[in-house]
């Protein structure tokens, strides 16, 4: 963005049904469309309305989540089930170019780089997949996913230019390798829709970008992706629609995608049905494509110095954002026609290593639904309500705009849909107010049009929120004649149908039911009245939203019962719809249900308690035993219908973390002293480059990437000669924001020159170019030769949004000159090494310790000298500290734990982050506002022995070293997924040069 299969039967909750099936027809338990089976193949296109899949519409309410954000796949399976526990039924992926091409014509799609493991765990989990691997990708990554390779080569990227298509055609060639193997279509996986470029809002109407963009469609087709194609434009421009370059014979195959970040503080805006215009297909640019919402902000990203968010970093973004915006503007989005519906992002990750463009810090948590540490959030909640409400409720998924319908007694948005075929009706109603509102509805039912709620007290719409009322809804065997509350789901089962309705807690609910003869229901749970109206043929339930309420209702024309749960927004979150053998599957309790799957009269589940929780069940009458992730429990029939284990279900037990004590201490940088041998290093002896940025008239090329070293920091050597009036050394160099450079004059410190924290992160956007002026020191100015040193901290290439090669601009020393005059001496430049197969180029940079491996597991740091304090007095350069830690996390817990660092916000340093040799992140201690960060489990052995190596570097002005290290835990559930320790190549596996 810019700133801008086989299991699905076990896990795909309640049935999509056909529209056509009539409202008292037996339905099957799961209906919902699967990725084919292997050998199988499937059919994926759409119309105005939606997807269809096998046949069969499918609204796809996904999440954007990054596998390179996550460095250890054993734990995208976590997320994936997290997601699809909580109502999604897709995942939205970016590929990133650059974390898998160190250079070019290589590519690694291995380890942490497993991009077909990502996608065959999401078959695995039930999740459809929107591949979206660029060439671009913005991202707030690193040149905007571009290699750092690409920013030295020729030719304009973003365009049809032939150089940049060569290199783009060797990605797309490697990476839809991959993805073809995992598409719908051919039986192999779940990728239902692939994305060309991103957000690219350049050359719309000439023949570079018609070009380029057709260059792209041939070439992915070419490679076999034979699933519909979209872009995914920068807000809703009508850009690259079907038809605007070379797509003939593509009906049905290519449709129109935007993207929509709108303040939270405002409206939430119209898109497509209700908006200018009114056509379908979320734009009135493509009407006859379904609505495509391919990145809907579920946060927002943070700058350097916490700036859009007060300093007060993912929390406030969280809290602005928060469940009531999800529910105000994504169900505004479904009520203008997107089916097509991703949140971007839902888990955002950690941008570890080098990853980050400048614009962010290590974190990108971007207050998403389920948090850094793997949390689900309460922002998951609606997004269970909802993404179960589609898959549940088929009137949902192709709805027409309706007669306007007007609220009484209060100012309250009414947006009112009807699903042909069906009869049934749906109204959104939107409260923008600071204030809950309450109105009664005018609402079109088979019985004619009637007032709802039909019992005193009226609607409630909660301020700053959102709400949904239905009419004549399929309930399976019986039908709804309508509802006061968001219908959630609903099940049919060999002997009960379930329903469940959600809202706020307080929340007056209505449901309706048309009925035939005389009903009997009865209150099991909470407190409820039922109505029943022999002359209309209706039992009413009212009842208020406390908890989870029961009614059971019996007869009324139909043989089978039917439970009705009526649940607030707590008890929704443990309220879980699945399948075991083709039968239904409710489970309340636990805070996520994995799996179900039947054996007779056993049923096995699956799942995380994050405390002890109660657990019950609904299932085929023949389940008469019930286990939990592994283990026996003891269960007895309830009222409703149901098992209920007699005893709760552990939570995890506490988690112990150690203190971090038995420190060792190592100053570094010496290549700032005169005496440092930099014979091997790179000379600085080109007079030309492809940057965007000109070489200064009588120097050589200094700029970082022309020399390979594209990632992290690089240092500078070179002999000046002075006549003995030396007076200033200027030294210009372009960095990304927060970049810094600080220089040595035989060996004696000049002075840090630091980019500004910006004022908010529209101001991250640029070159960062300066140039800094150091005096030499009066005693130092004699005649001769002296040796300047030079570091360079670069925070990685800018993106290209504008399609400008703003990632080009050079990174590094630019330019240098004494009193004036350029420093024409040969210059030499040393950076990262390129790091180990295992981490890629991302993690390391060219610090003296990367080097030489003080960040690597079994370096003999005995050596050292011990330190009771990891703060050292003013000093320039770098300082690396090391210690060992050992952890004992039973078995059975999934513990999220991190690393904080506290200190004086007054003293300027940063530091590197190492866990087990891989870069975990950068601290800036004066400007934040990060300072716990996320250890993921694989990286961090929970069992066992962990390294930690911090790398500090400090201008020298003020006491350096955070004044407190600790872990922290940030999570942890009883359950989780099964670990495999991501591979961590030690010093004696690697043993590195400090070249």
């Amino acid at each position: 963005m810019d700133l801008s299969r086989r299991a699905f039967g076990a896990l795909t909750g309640s049935a999509l049904l056909s529209l056509a099936l009539p409202a008292g027809a037996a339905m099957a338990a799961d209906a919902v469309p699967r990725p084919a089976r292997p050998g199988a193949g499937g059919t994926v296109t759409f119309d105005a309305y939606s997807m269809i899949i096998d046949g069969v519409r499918v609204p796809l309410w996904s999440g954007e989540v990054h596998p390179f954000r996550l460095p250890s796949p054993s734990l995208w399976r976590d997320v994936l089930e997290k997601m699809r526990g909580n109502g999604y039924n897709a995942v939205s992926i970016y590929a990133s170019w650059n974390y898998h091409s160190p250079a070019p014509g290589q590519y690694d799609f291995s380890g942490v780089r497993d991009l077909g493991l990502f996608l065959r765990m999401a078959a695995d989990a039930g999740l459809y997949v929107i591949a979206r691997p660029g060439p671009y990708i913005n991202a707030e990554v690193d040149a905007g996913g571009y290699p750092g390779w690409l920013a030295t080569t020729p030719g304009r990227a973003r365009s049809n230019d032939p150089t940049y298509l060569g290199h783009v055609d060797e990605w797309l060639t490697a990476v839809n390798a991959v993805i073809a193997q995992h598409l719908h279509t051919d039986g192999g996986g779940s990728v239902v829709l692939y994305q060309l470029e991103n957000e690219y809002a350049s050359h719309t109407a000439d023949a570079v970008g018609q070009g380029y963009m057709a260059h792209l469609y041939a070439k992915v087709r070419a490679d076999g992706i034979d699933v519909p194609l979209f872009h995914n434009d920068k807000g809703r421009n009508g850009y690259w629609i079907p038809g605007s370059f070379d797509t003939a014979g593509e009906q049905g195959r290519y449709l129109y995608g935007f993207d929509g970040y709108p303040s939270p503080t405002g409206l939430p805006p119209d898109w497509g049905y209700f908006g200018s215009g009114g056509a379908k297909g979320g734009s009135t640019a493509s009407p006859s494509t379904p609505g495509l919402m391919a990145e809907f902000g579920g946060g927002w990203f943070d700058p350097w110095g916490g700036a859009e968010f007060a300093g007060k970093g993912y929390a406030e973004s969280r809290r602005t954002r928060d469940a009531a915006y999800e529910r105000r503007f994504y169900l505004t989005n479904l009520a203008n026609g997107v089916k097509i519906h991703n949140v971007y992002m839902t888990f955002g990750g950690t941008s570890w290593g080098w990853l980050p463009a400048p614009v962010v810090y290590t974190s990108y948590d971007y207050g998403a639904a389920i948090d850094e540490a793997r949390n689900a959030t309460s922002k998951v909640v609606p997004m269970r309500q909802t993404g179960s409400m589609l898959a549940s409720f088929p009137e949902f998924s192709a709805l027409d705009r309706a007669a306007d319908t007007v609220a009484a007694g209060s100012a309250v948005r009414v947006y009112h849909l009807t699903a042909d075929g069906s009869g049934a009706h749906v109204y959104f109603l939107r409260n923008d107010a600071s204030a809950d509102a309450t109105c009664t509805l005018p609402v079109v039912t088979a019985a004619g049009t009637v007032t709802v709620p039909a019992a005193p007290g009226g609607l409630r719409v909660v301020a700053k929120d959102m709400a949904v009322v239905a009419t004549e809804l399929s309930l399976g065997r019986r039908t709804l004649r309508w509802t006061t509350v968001q219908p959630m789901l609903r099940t049919t089962g060999e002997r009960l149908d379930v329903t469940a309705f959600a809202g706020r807690p307080g929340d007056p609910a209505e449901a309706v039911l048309a009925v035939s003869a005389p009903p009997t229901a009865t209150v099991l749970d909470g407190t409820a009245d039922t109505v029943y109206d022999a002359s209309a043929g209706t039992l009413r339930i009212n009842t208020v939203l406390d908890g989870l309420t029961r009614v059971l209702v019996e007869g009324g024309g139909t043989a089978t019962p039917m439970l009705f749960l009526f649940a607030d927004d707590g008890a929704s979150a443990v309220l879980s719809s699945l399948t075991a053998d083709g039968e239904p599957v409710v489970v309340t309790g636990p805070a996520l249900v994995r799996s179900a799957e039947r054996e007779g009269a056993v049923l096995r589940l699956t799942g995380d308690t994050t405390q002890d929780s109660p657990l019950e069940v609904w299932a085929a009458p023949a389940v008469r035993e019930v286990f939990w992730n592994g283990r026996h429990v003891a269960v007895a029939p309830t009222a409703s219908g149901g098992l209920q284990a007699r005893e709760p279900l552990a939570g995890p037990p506490a988690v112990d973390l150690p203190a971090l004590t038995g420190w060792r201490y190592a100053p570094e940088n010496p290549e700032s002293e005169p005496a440092f041998d930099d014979s091997a290093w790179r000379a600085c002896d080109l007079t030309a480059s492809a940057s965007t940025t000109p070489v200064p008239a009588g120097t050589p090329v200094l700029f970082a990437d022309d020399y390979g070293f594209h990632y992290g920091d690089v240092w500078y050597r070179a002999q000046v000669e002075s006549d003995g009036t030396a007076a200033t050394l200027n030294l210009s160099y372009s960095s990304g924001t927060q970049g810094m450079l600080m220089a040595w004059w035989d060996g004696r410190p000049l002075g840090t020159h630091r980019q500004p924290v910006p004022a908010k992160s529209q101001d991250t956007q640029g070159t960062w170019a300066a140039t800094a002026a150091f005096p030499v020191p009066g005693d130092l100015a004699a005649a001769g030769s002296h040796t300047v040193a030079v570091l360079v901290r670069r925070m990685a290439h800018e993106e290209d949004g504008g399609a400008n090669d703003a990632f080009k601009s050079a990174r590094g020393l630019t330019a240098a000159n004494l009193d004036g005059t350029p420093v024409a001496s040969a210059w030499r430049i040393q950076g990262g090494t390129g790091g180990d197969a295992a981490r890629g180029p991302l993690n390391t940079g060219g610090l003296y310790g990367e080097r030489a491996g003080w960040h690597l597991p079994g370096f003999p740091d005995r050596d050292w000298a011990s330190a009771d304090t990891l703060q050292a007095g003013p000093r320039q350069g770098v300082s690396w500290y090391r210690t060992q830690f050992r952890l004992d996390i039973d078995r059975g817990v999934d513990a999220s734990v991190g690393l904080t660092l506290d200190d004086d916000p007054a003293h300027a340093y940063r530091v590197q982050i190492f866990v087990n040799g891989w870069n975990m992140g950068q601290y800036i201690n004066d400007a934040g506002p990060q300072h716990t960060f996320v250890l993921p489990n694989g990286i961090l052995r929970p069992r066992g022995s962990n390294t930690l190596a911090l790398a500090v570097l400090a201008d020298g002005t003020t006491p350096a070293g955070p004044a407190g290290v600790s872990l922290a835990l940030l999570g942890s559930a009883a359950g989780g997924v099964p670990l495999t320790l991501v591979d961590a190549p030690g010093y004696t596996d690697l043993r590195p040069s400090a070249g």
